[in-house]
């Protein structure tokens, strides 16, 4: 089930057993005795490891970004630029999480009331393969300083990465148990879930598995943070400086091969301005470098699995079928591993593949809109709500279409991305829950009311 499959190549390097029976329940008492005495440490002392790994992170990053080619074929620069993520990641919740914990004084009819915010216990940790550190270190650095225990199910064809994440933790001083790798099974997942010992979960990955855990997280009782799919809309309006525009778009659509749930995707654009747009957006979008990740040259690698490849060109296919026009293809290597050329198509009909599911690789899809009406139903079209990109001059229109648009995140005037200091997470099929910023940190927490009356 967990193997290293070199996406450049298609060759299996190394094969990962699943854990068994004995492994699991060592792993849910050790997490669960280290979490006794984690939570007893206070901030600053769980700012050291933490601020350690952010140290190791740096060091290694070239190291890292080699094991993230070879498993899931994110070229090398951008693997690098991940690991350093994380450490500015480490660095912030080390730095911060303190203020954003403390005890909050409320007005009540006692003498003294506050709410205060407890770790929860052991949380298992379901990510995905195609951001293998920084999904989990966005996800761990607010965990583990409010005082919560790590055990980490990664995907099954990021193995290696999981690895070096459980080690360089224990390098950086986080106590046994603090932080615990797992190769589990799907069965043995929901079977950790159930387990009393843990205490939440979060996701990071498809729809259906964000379905599917949450359904049994639910039937546990067990608080749950789901950040899934997305279609992410990039609305573009003739006032728009079209020259950065079309520069974040291209690499909004194309950063880690395309493979990011909040990626641009659907790229609409005001007729005024649609035809000098495509132009420029088609010839950037097909001039991308695709290649071997471990070539610093390539800028867009292979997807991650055959699997997905496929998949991709059959949606692709469909919209084509449909009646979706190709706008401009560029080209991939031939011969092994899973690449796919980044290409660009435009008039795909609602219905089609591009309208209401996710293309998760190099493909850009161009929309045109003739105003502002027409610009919203289009970005809320898809069951999708986790991001949105919207490019104008216009500070009235801002305030007006802001609020209109249904996702967790919106941007103006730059892509969709990530950051510590900010909330992250969408709404409908996006899933639920923030990761980062105050709100992520929060998550998981007893949210706890005190109330005091004094005697005598």
């Amino acid at each position: 089930m967990y193997a290293t499959v070199n996406p450049a190549t298609g060759e299996t390097l190394q094969r990962y057993p699943p854990a068994d029976e004995t492994r699991i329940e060592l792993a849910l008492e050790r997490a669960w005795h280290a979490f006794g005495e984690w939570r007893t440490r206070s901030f600053r002392q769980r700012a050291r490891p933490m601020l350690r790994a952010a140290e190791l992170l740096e060091a290694q990053a070239a190291e890292l970004a080699r094991w993230m080619a070879t498993e899931m074929g994110k070229p090398l620069a951008q693997g690098e630029a991940e690991a350093r993520k994380c450490a500015w990641g480490c660095r912030y919740f080390a730095e911060h999480a303190e203020a954003m914990l403390q005890n909050e004084r409320r007005d009540s009819d006692a003498d003294e009331s506050h709410v205060r915010f407890d770790p929860l216990g052991p949380i298992l940790a379901i990510m995905p393969w195609n951001f293998p550190f920084w999904q989990f270190y966005r996800f761990a650095a607010p965990a583990l300083m409010a005082g919560n225990v790590v055990l980490l199910k990664h995907a099954p064809n990021t193995p290696g990465c999981a690895e070096r994440i459980e080690r360089l933790m224990l390098e950086a001083g986080f106590p046994e148990g603090v932080v615990q790798n797992l190769f589990l099974t799907n069965a043995q997942a929901s079977r950790v879930i159930a387990d009393p010992r843990v205490r939440g979960v979060t996701l990071t990955g498809s729809t259906r598995a964000g379905s599917e855990v949450g359904e049994i997280a639910g039937r546990h009782r067990k608080p749950i943070v789901l950040e899934l799919g997305g279609s992410d809309p990039f609305i573009v309006f003739a006032d728009a400086d079209l020259d950065e525009a079309v520069h974040a778009g291209v690499e909004s659509r194309c950063q880690n091969s395309g493979q990011s749930c909040i990626a641009a995707k659907r790229f609409l654009v005001e007729r005024g301005v649609y035809e000098t747009f495509r132009g420029r957006f088609v010839e950037a979008m097909t001039a991308k470098q695709v290649g071997d990740p471990l070539d610093p040259r390539t800028e867009i690698g292979p997807l991650a699995r055959a699997d997905l490849r496929d998949r991709l060109a059959e949606q692709v296919r469909r919209c084509l079928e449909a009646g979706a026009r190709l706008a401009g293809q560029g080209r991939a290597p031939g011969g092994p591993g899973f690449y796919y050329p980044p290409l660009v198509l435009e008039g795909a009909p609602q219905g089609s593949p591009a309208a209401c599911e996710e293309l998760f690789g190099p493909v850009a899809v161009l929309e045109v809109f003739a105003d502002e009406a027409e610009a919203v139903r289009l970005a809320n079209s898809t069951p999708y709500g986790l991001g949105a990109s919207l490019w104008t001059r216009d500070e009235k229109r801002v305030a007006r279409l802001v609020p209109r648009i249904e996702a967790g995140s919106i941007f103006v005037n730059g892509m969709v991305k990530s950051d510590p200091r900010l909330p992250f997470g969408g709404v409908k099929d996006s899933g639920y829950g923030r990761e980062l910023g105050r709100e992520g940190i929060r998550e998981f927490v007893d949210v706890k009311t005190v109330w005091i009356r004094r005697c005598g």
